[in-house]
This record gives structure tokens, sequence and C-alpha cells, in this order.
């Protein structure tokens, strides 16, 4: 077997607590050598689980140890993820960004090039796509169970009504990838445009309605985007901080059949609970394990397929080591980031 890919963690938030250490230090292609951390209480709890010789105080520190590392992964405040990814390059290392890949679609283009420039390969983590429940609308759209897919429905939200503690995600404003299309954004987008195909962003395929509904917001937080694809799907997508109920969270019309399921996928949950990759039940939702299936005169339930978020990084082992093609191509999310533009501009 391969030696196992030394990879740092740049950043210990949400991202890098949740997602990234944990699915990392489950997989034995890699071996997590570096948490980048300023916040002691963050250092405290990443040292607890991983050991302090892992955790460094800065982005600094980490790249003094560059040669001791095969993979950076940049999960830090979404203004730093270009500088960071550049440097991470610079210093002869893969990348691997969290979402949103930058702030503009200039600046992932320049990304892109730098990489092909030294020879290293950058990926974008869109875990969403393994999503359970995006999985199954992706399988049922294959089977044509649906028939012709003419309208896709995918809704992202909760109930958070006060802005609260302070972030960097409430504080930062559009300019500075702070607000929820920026933060949900990435992966509805992505999402639609997997499975429907290319939208013409400058030539009306795009309309947003993006509003600040909480006392003191400086970005938004009630979202809506319309995609038209060129494939003739009409895709909306709903985000929002501010729903006191929320629609389904995919309903997919189709010329034969409708699908529609509730809730999220629940691995984030699994994840934070601590929830190991190898339980039975990780990927698997007790709350909304099913979806119903709709045509004239009849309704089945589906059973939901089982989340994994452990095949990113199955998948980025595997390009890495053999040059297959990577799990999410960064071109991908240059896409996303031409609507956000245009979603912004109005």
């Amino acid at each position: 077997m391969s030696n196992p890919l030394r990879t740092g963690v740049l950043g210990y938030g949400l991202g890098g607590q949740v997602f990234h250490a944990p699915l990392i230090a489950a997989d034995p292609a890699y071996a997590l050598t570096t948490i980048v951390t300023g916040n002691p209480e963050r250092a405290a709890q990443a040292t607890e689980r991983y050991g302090a010789d892992v955790v460094v105080p800065d982005a600094d520190a980490l790249f003094a140890r560059a040669g001791q590392l095969d993979l950076v992964v940049i999960t830090s405040p979404n203004d730093t993820h270009v500088p960071l990814a550049h440097r991470a390059l610079d210093a002869g290392l893969d990348v691997v960004v969290d979402k949103p890949f930058a702030l503009t679609a200039a600046e992932a283009g320049e990304v892109i090039a730098h990489a092909d420039s030294v020879g290293r390969r950058v990926a974008v983590f869109q875990n969403r796509r393994w999503d359970g429940d995006y999985l199954t609308v992706r399988a049922l759209i294959a089977s044509g169970e649906l028939g012709e897919v003419r309208q896709f429905e995918s809704a992202f939200e909760w109930w958070k009504p006060e802005l609260g503690a302070k972030q960097w995600k409430n504080e930062a404003t559009p300019a500075e990838g702070g607000g929820i299309l920026y933060d949900l954004g990435p992966h509805l987008i992505d999402q639609a445009l997997q499975l429907f195909g290319e939208v013409d962003v400058e030539g009306g395929g795009v309309y947003a309605e993006l509003d600040s509904r909480r006392e003191g917001a400086v970005n938004d937080d009630d979202s809506f985007v319309s995609l038209t694809h060129r494939s003739g799907v009409r895709s909306r997508l709903w985000m929002s901080a501010v729903s006191p109920a929320n629609r389904p969270r995919f309903r997919v019309v189709g010329s034969r059949a409708v699908f529609e399921s509730w809730g999220l996928d629940p691995q984030e949950n699994q994840l934070q609970d601590g929830v190991g990759t190898d339980d039975p039940a990780f990927g698997l939702s007790e709350e909304n394990p099913v979806g119903v299936l709709r045509a004239p005169g009849e309704a089945r339930e589906v059973v939901l397929e089982r989340g994994d978020y452990p095949g990113f990084y199955r998948a980025l082992a595997e390009a890495l080591r053999t040059g297959a093609p990577l799990p999410v191509d960064p071109r991908d999310s240059e896409q996303v980031l031409r609507i956000i533009e245009r979603a912004h501009r109005g």
C-alpha cells in the first residue's frame, strides 16, 4: 500500500472540526499531521482528539512544515481561500479548498491556472454531491422513472431569526464572501448544474432575489435563485436562515412523475455528534428515511440512499495517486461562481 498522504487542515471552525479532520483521520489513505487554529479553545479540542504535535497556531507554521506535507485543506474564512491556495501551490502542495472556491470566477480561474503551471492538483470540497437524498434524485433521473424532467426545486432552510454570536459569516459583506448565497449557493447551484447542465449566465439564464431579513444584517440571509438550463430544465433554489417551516428539500417534476423528499442529509449532524463513518447508521436518516414518488393514480415510497461524505476523500486519494479525475473539477466551481456573481449584480 502507498504511504498515506500527509495532510494539513488550515482552519478548525465548523468545516475543520466537523467535516475535514474527522473524514481525513478515518481514512487510512491519509495521515492528519497538521491542524491550524489560533483559537485556544479549538486548539485544546484538536489536541485532545488528534495530539499536541498536530496543532499549530497559524498558516506560517503550517507552511514551515510544507516539506512534511503532501496536501493542504483550506477551510478558513471565504476571503482567505484564494491567497492561501496560491501559497499552498507555491509550496508544492496539492490543495482542497472548501466552498466557495473563491469570491469571483476570475479568482477561481487564476488558482486553476496556477495549479496547472506548477503541476499540482486543486479540488473543491462539494460534499453535498454525496448527500443521500441527492444521490437518490440523481438515480431516479437516470432511471427514467420521472420521465423528462422539467422543473427542479431545491431548498436549504433553517430558523435562526437573530444574528446571535459574532461570526465572520454574519459580519462579512457579499464582497467579502458573506451572505447565505455564498454559504449555501455553492451547494445548491452545483447540484443543479451536475444534474441538468450549463446555464446561459449572461443571456438571461439567472434570476435572483437576495434579501436581508434579520436586524443588523449586512448580507443576504433569505435568498432565491432561478436557473434556466440550456437543457430546458428550470431549477428553483431557496436558501434561508429565517424560515419558520421548510419546503421539501427536493421536488423534481417530470413528465411521468414527481419526486419529493424532506429534511436535511444527516451526515453533518452525525459528524458533529461524533458518529464514526464506519457506524452502520452513518449516512442514513432516521427522521426522513424515504421520499415519495407520485404519478397519476399512484404513490410509493422511495428509500433514500446512504449518504457518503467519505467518498470525496476516497476519490481524491485515487486521483492524487494515479492521476484519475478529481472528485470535483474546480472548473465546475468556477461556473458556480459565475452564477453567484450574476445573481449579486441583479
